[in-house]
């Protein structure tokens, strides 16, 4: 895709103060009205003057030829001033209108389009492009300061609190660019040459004159000082806002509330920050929701993260990391898919030479009210963490496990959250939660809960836990670097991780096959031929996307090589990235297929395939009984107490239906029946298709 640049040309800014920046891919400054302007009439200026505005030179004031003098009052204009037109009313959320146009305000050096309403600017509005229909009502200070990149280029301290991985950010950063940039430092020349990208794209953001996007709003706030906003950004109340840029559109804007105190930041399209928000050198994504006194430093928040309540001090919270408690705290860490109990904490400070430390809680991890984490430590993807890990522990080896305190020490019960019916119910509800609108979305993320980075973690514990089991015998305990396995749980967790592997392998080849029309061995064999060989080996989770390896090598080897130019060339890289999961994803599975059979899917012969489809369904039915009999927990006798207080067994069951239901018509328990159902209706579709195929 081409990317373009508009400047606004008008003789109002010196060469220093020309408004350049990119366009594409988000449309975010349109210059207001049009261009036709002319000196004010000598009769103009006396109606001006006699409705108590002044100018210290009226010959710098150009109007629009229907400019009508009587939408101005109480005005004083200095510097060089352009004024639309000013004939519409404007009616808020209660019914009351009020008509267009400029009073009881100081303004200087600024550009106003058609039809905007500036009524009680208590200092001035100083230095802005003022784009159609926007609104300022009762403000303090609006201007800018001189030349400002408006939050891009802003160095944020992220994961190591003493600086050695800190980033800049910029308006188009996503969760994907930001992992590279944070984590990859031993790869010193790529990491320069991205710096150097987002400084460039710092540079041409910059101007000596801010703007505010066609209707736009500023009610009630304190200071905003070098703030660029987006069209039909709105800012109500808020106490201060320096050097930033809200990313509004018509269909997605940027809601800044209440008491919201920020500075050195990027808000994303669709974001809400609100009730009292403290915001110090932030990036904040597109549809994130910060609320309710939170306060953030040095942290970023990429697509769907909410915050409430707590702190987070630098933090890396990719996609959807959700934390809602006041005693809350997320420092150094790095999170996504994440939920953190109430009461979580981590630490850093267990150090000698500064705040160094920092820990990793891959993708759809919990922690339990109260738990604890000493940095540095890293958590494999899909764990729940409970109690106080007061050593370094790492788990990222085993997916989707308990880790659990007891007595001091640290126990791991792999696998466990496979037949965890919460665990599946998050997968389910993410995308449906994704509050971004439109297509212009930064962070390409995959939904799914077992992928060829998780299925290639899950084969790896696997080969662990089956040594274990083999080392030796009895109901003992194993020792697994700096935590223990039980014997039961290394047997459980075989069992488990060998069906979640089935179950995924046979996913991919009903999704492969499911539809389609093969009638011989040679069209058969076309369905499941390769497309893309990029996929083998193993894959990574760029904070939301997941990702080869190897592609990503193939990036970071073009960046460091000069032959990317620009930031949104890296952006380009990700969208066709994500475009190219299935068949990356279908890639991984030949070869994992390949490995285990001795031949590629596409050679393999129906018999052999059926035989696959046999071991899914099996592996597929018994996860989804063992998530069922998790779910039907919730409609237990013991889930019943609190319900019909003081009253007798039956009034008690009756108003724990009326309130739960059953579980036969709960809404996830349907949906799990039906999604089973359904894809064992294609695997006997596809099974019997292969049984037609002539031999």
């Amino acid at each position: 895709m081409s990317t373009s640049r508009v400047t606004l040309p008008n003789q109002l800014l010196s060469n220093k103060q020309k408004l350049t920046f990119y366009t594409y891919p988000v449309k975010l400054m349109v210059k207001p009205g049009k261009n036709n302007y002319r000196q004010l009439y000598d009769e103009e200026i006396a109606i001006l003057t006699s409705r108590g505005c002044s100018a210290e030179d009226w010959s710098l004031v150009l109007v629009k030829e229907n400019f009508n003098p009587l939408s101005c009052s109480r005005t004083r204009f200095s510097g060089n001033i352009k004024l639309g037109v000013f004939e519409k009313t404007h009616t808020d959320a209660s019914g009351v209108e009020f008509r267009s146009g400029i009073s009881n305000a100081t303004i200087h050096n600024c550009i106003i389009g058609d039809n905007v309403s500036v009524i009680n600017v208590h200092e001035y509005l100083a230095n802005y492009i003022i784009g159609d229909e926007v609104i300022i009502r009762n403000c303090g200070r609006i201007s800018c300061d001189g030349i400002s990149s408006f939050g891009n280029g802003t160095l944020i301290s992220v994961l190591d609190e003493s600086g050695g991985r800190s980033i800049r950010i910029f308006d188009r950063l996503s969760s994907h660019l930001a992992y590279i940039y944070c984590l990859f430092r031993h790869r010193r020349t790529t990491i320069e040459q991205i710096d150097k990208l987002v400084q460039r794209y710092a540079s041409d953001v910059s101007s000596g004159m801010g703007y505010a996007g066609k209707g736009s709003v500023l009610i009630n706030c304190g200071l905003v000082r070098n703030v660029r906003l987006g069209e039909y950004s709105r800012v109500e109340g808020a106490i201060k806002l320096e050097e930033g840029t809200l990313l509004g559109s018509e269909d997605a804007p940027v809601i800044i509330g209440h008491g919201v105190i920020m500075n050195n930041f990027i808000a994303g399209s669709g974001s809400v920050i609100t009730d009292g928000v403290i915001a110090e050198r932030c990036f904040v994504g597109q549809g994130c929701l910060l609320a309710k006194q939170f306060s953030a430093t040095d942290s970023l928040f990429f697509a769907n993260c909410q915050g409430f309540h707590g702190e987070a001090v630098s933090v890396f919270a990719g996609p959807f990391t959700v934390t809602h408690h006041k005693s809350t705290l997320l420092i150094a860490g790095m999170f996504s898919f994440m939920n953190a109990g109430s009461g979580t904490n981590q630490s850093n400070h267990l150090y000698k030479l500064g705040p160094l430390h920092h820990g990793i809680v891959e993708r759809g991890s919990k922690t339990a009210s109260g738990s604890y984490l000493l940095w540095p430590s890293h958590i494999g993807p899909f764990s729940l963490v409970a109690g106080n890990h007061k050593g370094n522990i790492d788990t990222s080896v085993f997916p989707f496990s308990y880790v659990m305190e007891k007595n001091g020490e640290t126990f791991v019960h792999p696998a466990l959250n496979l037949r965890s019916s919460g665990t599946y119910r998050d997968a389910l509800k993410w995308p449906e939660r994704d509050r971004r609108k439109g297509s212009d979305k930064a962070d390409h993320i995959v939904y799914s809960l077992i992928t060829p980075y998780t299925a290639g973690k899950m084969k790896a514990a696997l080969e662990i836990l089956q040594s274990l089991a083999e080392s030796t015998h009895g109901t003992g305990e194993h020792q697994f670097n700096n935590f223990k396995i039980k014997s039961s749980s290394v047997r459980r967790g075989i069992e488990l991780y060998e069906a979640g592997i089935k179950k995924y392998s046979g996913d991919i080849f009903i999704k492969r096959l499911s539809g389609k029309d093969f009638r011989n061995g040679k069209e058969l064999s076309g369905l499941l031929e390769c497309r893309i060989s990029g996929g083998r080996g193993e894959w990574t989770d760029l904070a939301g996307l997941i990702a080869p390896v190897k592609r990503t090598k193939e990036l970071l080897d073009k960046i460091e090589s000069g032959r990317v130019t620009s930031a949104l060339e890296i952006e380009e890289f990700f969208r066709n990235l994500h475009s190219d999961y299935d068949e990356l994803e279908w890639s991984w599975v030949s070869g994992f297929i390949e490995n285990n059979k001795g031949r590629k899917p596409a050679d393999l012969s129906p018999e052999e395939i059926l035989g696959i489809l046999d071991e899914w369904q099996e592996a597929e039915t018994t996860l989804h009984k063992l998530i069922l009999e998790d779910a039907r927990k919730e409609f237990s006798p013991s889930s019943m107490t609190g319900f019909g207080a003081g009253l007798g067994k039956k009034e008690k069951e009756e108003d724990f239906r009326a309130v739960r239901g059953d579980s036969e018509s709960h809404p996830f328990i349907i949906r799990l029946e039906k999604e089973l159902n359904e894809k064992i209706s294609a695997a006997r579709d596809i099974a019997a298709r292969l049984r037609a195929v002539p031999k």
